[in-house]
């Protein structure tokens, strides 16, 4: 895979990389990743998907989601009444 010089397919993805080309404009595949779209992102320090992430609900249970929606209803409600003249 690493042997893979443009102009021809991608090794990674199959779209067409051209002549000059220093990544496949489709997947980022380049030489340094040896063409593999699995290779760039070492060494970026990046978080896993399986991190959790400030602003993630995926781990809240419904009902934790279900009242923070009533409350922020409650306050949206309550702020409209209290502008009317």
């Amino acid at each position: 895979m690493g042997s893979f010089s443009p102009p021809g397919d991608c090794p990674n993805c199959g779209e067409f990389v051209p002549a000059g080309a220093s990544s496949c404009k489709e997947c980022g595949s380049c030489p340094d990743s040896g063409w593999n779209e699995e290779t760039a992102y070492d060494g970026l320090d990046l978080p896993s998907e399986s991190d959790d992430a400030p602003g993630k609900t995926e781990g809240k249970p419904t009902w934790v989601r279900l009242m923070m929606a009533g409350l922020l209803l409650i306050v949206v409600i309550v702020l409209f009444v209290m502008t009317k003249p």
